[in-house]
This record gives structure tokens, sequence and C-alpha cells, in this order.
């Protein structure tokens, strides 16, 4: 796969909404079993990694070659579509760059909520979400107790470093897109609250797109839990 960087492979999994980008396929790209969690998604260069490869650019420079720019994240079956060389005058890069551009707006698209005029109806959209964040730390976070028993599990590891990505963060931005919408249903002494979830999420994601050491991280307000979950 070339010299793909950290920031690279962050920025293209966390704006996947954990989907293969082949239209309308909904296949989850990392998905968890009663046991174990695995990842499904493989990347794709749009134009070839190397000469000889399909939709190979000569003119690209490597640091192009290897961006999140030009590369799609897409199930095992869709990928093998692409890459047959019987395939390669119907996906094109043209075609490519495109599927890709609409899955992104379609990820960003079902993050827009509309306006809510009840506080129990707000909670119990935010909820699910929480309950949801809470579950995958529990499972497979570097507290869990499987992360206990196998402290040097890569396995489990890459499990983690996806479901961050892929699960942890979208929710966060759905919680965030919720309170940006709705925020004025709560007391005003909630609000410090709702201020200190905020700033943990956005510290959360920096942190996990970045280079920035955890200690940037503001810890979850178990406050908010207790606001929205009683």
């Amino acid at each position: 796969m070339g010299n793909i960087t950290d920031k690279n492979l962050k920025i293209l999994w966390g704006a996947s909404g954990n989907l293969c980008a082949f239209p309308e396929c909904n296949i989850e790209i990392t998905a968890l079993s009663e046991n174990e969690g695995y990842t499904l998604g493989e990347m794709a260069h749009i134009k070839g990694d190397k000469k000889g490869s399909c939709r190979y650019d000569p003119d690209q420079t490597d640091l192009e070659r290897n961006s999140h720019k030009n590369l799609v994240l897409l199930c095992p079956t869709h990928h093998t579509i692409i890459d047959k060389p019987e395939n390669l005058n119907i996906y094109t890069v043209d075609f490519l760059m495109k599927i890709k551009e609409d899955h992104l707006a379609n990820v960003k698209a079902k993050l827009k909520v509309d306006e809510i005029f009840n506080i129990s109806a707000l909670k119990d959209k935010i909820a699910p979400y929480l309950t949801d964040n809470h579950t995958n730390w529990a499972e497979y976070g570097p507290l869990s107790e499987k992360a206990r028993r196998n402290p040097h599990n890569t396995k489990l590891h890459k499990i983690w470093l996806h479901i961050r990505l892929e699960k942890i963060i979208p929710n966060n931005r759905a919680i965030l897109e919720l309170l940006k919408i709705n925020r004025n249903l709560f007391k005003t002494n909630d609000q410090q609250t709702i201020s200190d979830f905020i700033t943990h999420v956005e510290s959360y994601e920096n942190w996990v797109l970045s280079d920035n050491t955890y200690e940037t991280v503001k810890p979850f307000p178990s406050a908010f839990n207790k606001l929205i979950c009683g």
C-alpha cells in the first residue's frame, strides 16, 4: 500500500461513515460480532499506487499518490470489481472520484438534524449514541476486560483504533449536531455540563486525528451521561 501516513489513514477512515463508498452498498467496513471485532474495509487507490497498477498516473508524486484524497474505502467485493482489467473502462478515475465525493456528502447529510421542541425527545435521540459509545469503549477500549487480559494483542488494538474512527467519532458528531440545533431546551444550570461535553468531544476528535498526546483530551463529563440517561 505504499507509505500512507497515519494522519491520512485517520482522515480516510474517520470520514467514511463506517460504510463502503460504492453506490448503494451498505456494508459496514468495521463490524463487531459477539466475540470479536473485525475490519472488512479495504483501501483502494483511485489512481494506482505503482507502475502497472490500475489507473496509475506517472505524473503523480508519491505524496499525492498516498494521500487520503487518492484513496477510497470499499468492501472487498467492490474493491475486487473496480480493479478487474475488464472493468477499467467503467471504473475510471472520474467515476471513483465521483462516488467518493457523493459518499462523503451523504455521510455529512446524515448528521443534519431538525429542531426538536421537547427535552425528553431530545434526550431520547442522544441516548442511543451515548450508549453505543459506552458499549464499544467497555468492550474494546484500553481499560476493557479484553484489553486487560491481552495487553499486547495487536489485533485487538487495531480493532479499537478503527472503532474510535468509525463509530465513536461519528456518534459524537451526531450528538454535537443535535446539541447545536436544540441546546436551548436544556436548563441554564445544565449549560456548563453541555459545554464540558462539547469540549471533550472536540478535544477527543482532535487527538484521534492528530499526533497530539492523550493529555490534550478533556475527560468525558459523567454529569452529561447522567443528564441524558438519568
